[in-house]
């Protein structure tokens, strides 16, 4: 059994329910019986804490894994949908080439029809868990200034380990307000510094969030550890470096302005810590992928027996698989029949499904590449990427909820941001970026010859993204940042609600924020569009 330590310790009702609305509750913890001066008075009670703002990018609740008795993290959509990575994956796969759905959820056919609207229950999810998950940074920041530590005699070695958890919360919540900046532009924004119960938050431009988060990556730097030096699922300098790398790729996207010489130092600093490519791609979404700790930076932790939700891990082994797709050889007791992909993403492959590129993990036995209705299971290539076996073929510890775990980052993605920044300019080595790209595809084709490149240019990169990178959460943004998202052309399969693909309405880079919070929140400007 794998063990991170975080994952099993208990936050005896710490967290009792979820925001209802974040203007209005964004800088408040949920109430119940349990005080911040009870769960906070001992080192052990910060340790408690500090493990429910990790845990919560696994976890939908206090109970789950879907249960509906106010013990849920986020009220108002099923907590079995709740979870973090689900939301955020369908955000950034539906609407691409990359992914569709079967399933008929109110809402959910709107991702690959491009129709979504500002009440669409799986977005407004996801803006309020990740809403929830920096209140719980804001809260655990808040209760660990020195002040309060002095005041509750927490001092020496124990206060110590409280700043550097203080520099990992604050690192978390830097990511949520990157995913907020990415979909939702220009969100409410409260820190630690803004008051319990204080005025409704204001909004703050996407422009300024890409600044304050840049600030904040830069400025805990010194309180991190050193990369590859904490405990596996927690951060440290190089996810740190590993996420600037990432919005500075996409900087002029959010900014106006490029960053690609900042995209190349980062991305380096990260390559340069010690990561290497694990030998075989096909093992890299597996039950006992802690043991890939060489490439992944920063993961998001699943445990088939302490963590169990219908997210994460679980929907991503569960969701690909139906048909004629053998269950057991998913270490799964069935599949949910949902997702599978388009012919334009197969034909990213040479030679399809086919291609002696090891990456192209697709189930064909009776699917069809062309889908005539979404809601056919058959209907589209499935995905065999995740499985949920041990890399030596193993059964996971249960068949209903998965142990593998989810990078956030890994090295490969540091390779192809080096490799894009410097063929935009950024100023890297080009023989480097080049060198970068050919590991990876020296893994892809398990040959030092075949598949290599001789140059690169940036549509090959996108290309090699997908390749690389597929359904594991950055397609819509790397179609935005190549201008192939909402623009006419580039075409799929269903983009836009047609058949054979179409453009759709410019303002479909950004998703509108919920309408309950614009209506609740004067400070709120609605996104453009919707």
């Amino acid at each position: 059994m794998k063990r991170h330590s975080l994952k099993y310790i208990t936050i005896t009702a710490l967290i009792a329910g979820g925001l209802t609305s974040c203007t209005k509750k964004l800088d408040l913890l949920p109430t119940n019986d349990v005080t911040a001066s009870q769960v906070y008075s001992t080192p052990e009670g910060y340790k408690q804490a500090f493990a429910k703002v990790y845990g919560a990018f696994a976890l939908t609740g206090n109970k789950g894994p879907a249960g509906d008795d106010g013990t849920k993290d986020i009220q108002g959509i099923d907590e079995g949908t709740s979870d973090f990575f689900r939301l955020y994956w369908c955000a950034e796969e539906l609407p691409t080439d990359e992914a569709v759905v079967g399933w008929g959820d109110v809402g959910l056919p709107d991702f690959h029809n491009m129709s979504w609207s500002s009440s669409n229950t799986f977005l407004t999810g996801l803006y309020y868990r990740c809403m929830y998950q920096i209140t719980l940074a804001n809260d655990f920041i808040r209760q660990s200034s020195d002040a309060n530590l002095s005041s509750r005699g927490i001092k020496g070695t124990d206060a110590d380990k409280v700043h550097q958890y203080v520099a990992e919360a604050r690192f978390l919540r830097a990511y949520q307000y990157s995913i907020l900046m990415d979909l939702f532009a220009a969100p409410p924004f409260v820190t630690e510094n803004d008051p319990l119960g204080g005025p409704l938050p204001k909004q703050i431009s996407r422009k300024d969030l890409f600044a304050y988060i840049e600030s904040e990556l830069k400025a805990i730097d010194a309180g991190l550890v050193d990369a590859r030096g904490n405990e596996y699922g927690r951060a440290d300098k190089a996810a740190a470096w590993a996420l600037l790398a990432r919005i500075y790729l996409n900087a002029e996207v959010y900014t106006g302005t490029a960053h690609y010489p900042d995209a190349v130092t980062y991305s380096k600093k990260v390559i340069d810590a010690g990561y290497s490519l694990v030998t075989d791609y096909t093992k890299l979404m597996r039950a006992d992928n802690n043991l890939n700790k060489n490439e992944f930076i920063l993961t998001i932790n699943y445990d088939g027996l302490h963590t169990q939700s219908y997210g994460g891990a679980t929907f991503m082994t569960h969701a690909p698989v139906g048909g004629s797709m053998p269950s057991a050889e998913f270490g799964i007791a069935g599949g949910w029949a949902g997702l599978r992909t388009t012919k334009a993403f197969v034909n990213l492959f040479p030679g399809g499904a086919s291609s002696a590129d090891k990456r192209a993990q697709f189930y064909t036995d009776g699917q069809n590449i062309d889908i005539n209705t979404i809601s056919t299971f058959t209907d589209g290539y499935a995905i065999s990427k995740f499985k949920d076996v041990k890399i030596d073929g193993g059964a996971p510890q249960s068949l209903d909820y998965a142990d593998m775990d989810l990078p956030i980052f890994r090295l490969a993605e540091q390779y192809l941001i080096y490799a894009e920044a410097t063929t935009r300019g950024g100023g890297g080595d080009a023989a480097l970026a080049l060198s970068y790209v050919n590991k990876l595809r020296a893994r892809a084709y398990q040959s030092a010859t075949t598949g290599q490149l001789t140059a690169l240019t940036t549509d090959l990169l996108l290309d090699e993204r997908g390749r690389e990178l597929y359904w594991e959460g950055f397609r819509r943004t790397d179609l935005i940042r190549y201008k192939k998202f909402v623009e006419d052309t580039y075409l799929w399969p269903f983009k836009g609600g047609s058949k054979d693909g179409k453009g759709v309405e410019s303002f479909r880079t950004v998703y509108p924020l919920p309408s309950a919070d614009v209506t609740a929140n004067p400070n709120l400007k609605q996104n453009t569009g919707y």
